[in-house]
């Protein structure tokens, strides 16, 4: 491939890339959107988060468990982050307890 194909070839995945994104926010950027609509995308990274972190904190090798030094840690980080809502203090205490479990089991 010459050094044209090769443009052509990255600015065509760049505009793959870059055009979804880009149209939806210039749709939308001067419409009004429903509240149930806004309520709705509110919840969106909540379901991804919770998507990436279940398989992560209850499988392990194909079967459920509970036993996870991941589980055992989260749970306490859970209740920190829930009565203090700071984001630095959670990540602290959960990076502190997952180790902790790590030298206890």
């Amino acid at each position: 491939m010459s050094f044209f194909d090769y443009l052509l070839l990255f600015s065509a995945m760049g505009l793959v890339t870059y055009l979804p994104r880009a149209l939806p926010l210039l749709y939308l950027a001067r419409r009004r959107m429903p509240q149930w609509l806004i309520d709705w995308l509110a919840l969106i990274p909540v379901a991804i988060l919770a998507a990436l972190l279940a398989p992560t904190l209850f499988c392990e090798a194909r079967s459920f468990s509970l036993g996870k030094p991941e589980l055992l840690a989260a749970l306490p980080t859970l209740v920190f982050s829930w009565k203090t809502r700071s984001l630095g203090g959670t990540v602290l205490v959960g990076m502190l307890l997952y180790w902790l479990i790590g030298k206890i089991l």
